[in-house]
């Protein structure tokens, strides 16, 4: 079976007692503002396990929660009691935030079959679908990850983009963040842009309800920014985790030529760089 990128509650609850359908629980939040985790063991959409971003990544760099090796990720997740041939489903607490997140990682590691619920648990406790707090049972299952490095871009390619006129840099930072107005929530950050940027906040794509917008309204969003079905879209933001989100919202909208900076601008925009190989604008772009 092959679904995605988005679910809706009514196909989940259908669907929960599918043997093949894995779900997780893909909650994050920004430093200083509690675990996600808590919040999981007090209450789960029944069969949900938990992903910890912070956890499963990279631990090579300081950079926050950066993607794994395939290896790593093969063993947390076999790990989780997800293999390779699961379908899964992954949500968040805020609505289609940091699932989004989850989504890319597993799409970077060649998964398929891995949707969105579309609204998140929000949506989900407001139509009063069954919820639990029982922990989970894990079965260890065999996860093989097939890597697509075309879908996560480093500092080389974004600067490559710059200087592309056949790609765009969409940034999902607000837009005060994005112009320099307002300071980076992370320490020792520059504030500012990468050159050629647009910036296309990621709550722009998303209902008041915190669903994902329809394909054409989503079209119409990147290409007001000057991104257009035959350019390819790399999307970036604090510490790459909205600009999965906008990735998302692309795989949605059917523009499937994209990549996210990981990195994103807790790497870009570190102090400690040299500000000719990292160049930062500030104001509109």
């Amino acid at each position: 079976m092959t679904f995605g990128p988005l679910v809706t509650t009514e196909w989940l609850q259908d669907n929960l007692e599918r043997p093949s359908l894995k779900i997780i629980d893909g909650s994050w939040r920004m430093p200083g503002q509690g675990d996600a985790i808590e919040n999981y063991r007090a209450q789960h959409i029944p069969g949900a396990v938990f992903f910890d971003i912070d956890a499963i990544a990279d631990k090579t760099t300081h950079l926050p929660h950066m993607l794994p090796s395939a290896e790593a990720f093969e063993a947390a997740v076999g790990a989780m009691g997800i293999g390779d041939a699961n379908d899964i489903v992954v949500y968040d607490e805020k609505g289609v935030f940091s699932a989004a997140r989850v989504w890319w990682t597993f799409r970077a590691m060649g998964h398929e079959n891995v949707a969105v619920l579309n609204g998140g648990l929000p949506k989900w406790l407001a139509e009063k679908r069954p919820m639990t707090k029982e922990p989970t049972p894990i079965a260890p299952a065999t996860y093989r990850a097939m890597p697509i490095p075309a879908l996560c871009a480093s500092h080389e390619d974004v600067r490559r983009v710059i200087d592309d006129k056949n790609a765009i840099i969409v940034d999902a930072r607000p837009a005060d963040r994005f112009e320099g107005r307002a300071r980076e929530p992370r320490a020792g950050l520059r504030s500012g842009h990468m050159p050629g940027a647009k910036n296309i906040p990621y709550d722009r794509v998303l209902t008041e309800n915190g669903e994902m917008k329809d394909p054409d309204a989503i079209r119409e969003i990147f290409k007001g920014a000057g991104a257009d079905d035959s350019m390819r879209i790399v999307t970036t933001c604090g510490s790459g985790v909205t600009a999965a989100l906008l990735s998302l919202a692309l795989e949605v909208a059917g523009l499937q030529d994209y990549a996210v900076y990981d990195g994103s601008w807790s790497e870009w925009g570190d102090e400690k760089h040299d500000s000719a190989a990292y160049p930062v604008v500030i104001g509109e772009s």
